[in-house]
């Protein structure tokens, strides 16, 4: 797409188009980009490249930096940028119109294949993002159930709607009447799970959450008591797998841990990028928003784009390429090689209290500590820079089936440069004179400060 250019090593890049562009993204767009999580805010001062094209794992910036990408497409990319068969897909099907006033025969065809793959559900329904469809499924839960509290567990994420980001810091324009319809758990705490249902006895319509994350894998036990609880109270289990689907495994975290939720939520992965989302589950509940039912009807996903052609013909390209190839098995081994490589490297610094990868290999995330041993969003955006100049860019190591063994060195070598200079910080004890900028700041949270932009 670029050329033969490649990633390079040599600590010496510009900004000067990025930072520009960015400050017209400011001017147009509230935070200066569509996601939060995409936000200047997010990288060191001065150092948020604007992308301008991608192929496989890399990506270039409007300056012509050329970077080994991680997390690509907050984490929504398994198979690569540009990915042909995907595009050849899309390509096709824009052709032939994109959007119709009545379904059409590829709207079975992936639900069947989609179904095929994720055998524990009976039924799909698509949509666009990954906040509607776990939505749609608490909304469902309720219906169901004739009740009205949420359990959702303590985890990092599950919708952009007033039900979940009522809980959040970032809550301004939520009713209090609207956050209290949601309580919390803890992840691998049953007792924890007991006692919502035991103080709300009769009131939990569903209870949301990720079978697991990047960085939690369920205790032996967790998630069967879980599907017993929810069993005993006659509460909805809804599985998000949003990033788990089809990183995971084809079918899911589900899939993996032999639990099988009511419910579930899937998106990101599953279109390779594409805007795709869907809400899979029982068919004695999914059928409430359909016609095969004497029961008051439940509203379920309902978009003008759900349908559209492009994004089912990439997931159907997806689809085929989960069955004829293995992409997780890439992930996985990709991803321990990047893991060992870094924490090796990390021992040999001397650094191994403060910079470490963890995680499952397909989801990996890498953790930075101050010299106290304390998590730091200094040291984290000293971290990102020193990769940034030598040509990596992402918030993780959360990894595709496009970095290949030369992707993963290059990550590796640009690690141990970027050690060399958060040795000198941690034996300094500060960032100070070799941050430059302020600290990145949590996503959601109630100010702009402390990275408000002039």
């Amino acid at each position: 797409m670029r050329g033969t250019q490649a990633p390079s090593l040599d600590g010496h890049r510009g900004f000067a188009k990025s930072i520009e562009a960015q400050a017209r993204l400011h001017d147009v767009i509230p935070g200066g980009a569509h996601t939060y999580a995409r936000g200047s805010d997010q990288y060191p001062d001065g150092m948020a490249p604007v992308l301008d094209a991608g192929e496989a794992a890399h990506v270039w910036d409007v300056d012509g930096n050329c970077y080994v990408e991680y997390g690509m497409g907050l984490r929504s990319v398994t198979l690569g940028h540009a990915f042909a068969p995907v595009v050849d897909a899309v390509a096709d099907a824009a052709r032939r119109g994109h959007n119709f006033s009545r379904p059409t025969l590829l709207e079975a065809e992936v639900a069947e294949s989609f179904l095929d793959l994720v055998p524990t559900a009976e039924m799909v329904k698509f949509g666009k993002n990954g906040s509607d469809a776990t939505s749609a499924a608490v909304k469902l839960a309720r219906a169901v159930t004739g009740r009205d509290l949420v359990a959702v567990c303590r985890q990092p994420f599950f919708s952009t709607d007033d039900w979940f980001i009522g809980t959040t810091e970032m809550n301004a324009g939520i009713p209090a009447a609207y956050r209290d319809l949601t309580v919390s758990f803890s992840y691998n705490d049953l007792d924890s799970l007991r006692a919502v249902f035991e103080s709300n006895h009769g009131r939990i319509a569903c209870v949301v959450m990720e079978a697991a994350t990047g960085t939690a894998e369920p205790e032996p036990g967790f998630l069967e008591g879980v599907r017993a609880l929810c069993d005993s109270a006659g509460t909805l289990l809804v599985f998000d797998e949003i990033i788990t689907g089809f990183r995971w495994a084809a079918g899911g975290a589900q899939s993996v841990y032999g639990v099988t939720p009511d419910l579930s939520s899937w998106g990101k992965a599953m279109g390779n990028g594409f805007a795709v989302s869907a809400l899979a589950g029982r068919r004695e509940y999914m059928e409430r928003g359909g016609l095969r039912t004497d029961l008051p009807r439940t509203f379920l996903m309902s978009t003008t784009y759900g349908p559209e052609t492009t994004s089912l013909a990439a997931m159907k390209a997806v689809f085929a390429t989960y069955r004829t190839q293995d992409p997780v098995a890439v992930m996985e081994s990709r991803g321990q090689a990047l893991a060992d490589g870094v924490n090796d490297a990390s021992r040999r610094a001397g650094l191994s209290d403060f910079v470490t990868v963890v995680g499952r290999p397909s989801c990996e995330v890498f953790v930075t500590r101050d010299a106290d041993g304390v998590p730091s969003q200094a040291f984290r955006t000293l971290f990102l820079q020193e990769l940034l100049t030598r040509g990596v860019l992402g918030q993780s190591f959360v990894i595709s089936a496009a970095h290949t063994e030369a992707d993963v060195e290059h990550t590796i070598a640009a690690c141990e440069a970027a050690m060399i200079v958060y040795r000198k910080a941690i034996e300094a004890g500060t960032t100070d004179g070799l941050l430059r900028g302020r600290p990145v700041a949590p996503a959601l949270r109630s100010t702009a400060h402390p990275r408000r932009e002039p």
